[in-house]
């Protein structure tokens, strides 16, 4: 073991590679960091993912895509994503719903239908406050 791993170790700090695993939403004290923080993790869950590209809490979940690649990220075995399409946003959604409340028991915040009627821009706050049900559920996975 290396002299920096021991002091590493005995000072009770958290390797490197640990801390780049989390992303520090807690630290964050502002709202506005909060909301930054709690972006930049879904970005990161939902990174490679096609049709995907998280920018806000609005019009990047309008399809339901993002919400497939955040539940899928943490659940892949659960359904094919490649097999998902953009245009079929009432199914996306109702699959991302179901697949977080039965698989991680989260409570679908969001209704299909609400997520319908809003179109391509979702109220962000509803949104920003069900994603925050997905990272309280998995903040200490991966």
């Amino acid at each position: 073991m290396a002299s920096s791993d021991v002091a590493r170790k005995s000072s009770g700090a958290k390797s490197t590679s640990d801390a780049e695993k989390r992303t520090p939403i807690m630290v964050a004290r502002s709202p506005s960091a909060i909301k930054e923080a709690l972006l930049r993790w879904c970005q990161i869950k939902t990174r490679g993912y096609p049709n995907v590209n998280v920018t806000n809490f609005s019009s990047s979940w309008a399809n339901g895509m993002a919400f497939c690649a955040l539940i899928h990220h943490f659940y892949p075995d659960a359904f094919d994503f490649n097999c998902l399409d953009p245009n079929q946003r009432k199914e996306n959604f109702e699959l991302a719903f179901r697949v977080a409340e039965e698989q991680a028991g989260i409570v679908p915040l969001l209704e299909v239908e609400d997520m319908l009627m809003m179109g391509d821009r979702p109220d962000y706050k509803c949104v920003f406050t069900y994603v925050q049900s997905f990272y309280r559920q998995f903040r200490d996975t991966d």
